[in-house]
């Protein structure tokens, strides 16, 4: 392989396998906490007869703790959870300590792609790019075409809700 690339939060995993077909080259993690998920996204994955995708069905955080510094290219984390409520916030998987994490395990030069429909969720996540000084990040305008359409982006869209794409890159 290449190199690794890392989605935290796959859902149904259509991101990950449009990414494992374009990038044969390219060894793909994803992490699920739910079966359902798993399951749509390791069947679709063999019928496929891809060879280049491995899973974790857990806590993303573990995975972020044991990988390596630089050991990861690309890093997704799209249309996570938004745990609204204000007691919920802690819940979240982009938040200060787990960009840090990222920031950490992205190779130099490396990519975090971020997308949500949550204006609220959107801001906290500019914050912890922001105070992450290994990392530069900007909104995007809309979503490159190499980053592959979600259904929860569909739903967002469907639902008249405006996606936010981030994009971050670790500093040399």
């Amino acid at each position: 392989m290449r190199e690794v690339w890392l989605e935290i939060g796959f859902g149904g995993g259509e991101h990950l396998l449009a990414q494992a077909v374009a990038q044969p080259e390219v060894g793909l993690i994803g992490v699920e906490p739910f079966l359902g998920g798993v399951a749509r996204l390791l069947a679709e994955a063999g019928a496929r007869g891809l060879h280049n995708v491995r899973v974790l069905v857990d806590d993303a955080r573990l995975l972020l703790a044991a990988l390596p510094d630089g050991s990861i290219g690309r890093l997704f984390v799209l249309f996570p959870d938004p745990w609204p409520k204000l007691r919920h916030h802690k819940r979240r998987i982009v938040n200060p300590a787990t960009v840090a994490a990222m920031a950490r395990v992205l190779v130099p030069g490396g990519e975090l792609r971020l997308a949500t429909d949550d204006p609220d969720y959107a801001a906290a996540m500019e914050h912890a790019l922001g105070a992450e000084p290994r990392l530069t990040f900007s909104r995007l305008p809309q979503r490159p075409g190499d980053w592959p359409g979600t259904r929860y982006e569909a739903k967002a869209l469907a639902a008249g809700r405006t996606p936010v794409w981030l994009r971050a890159e670790r500093r040399p």
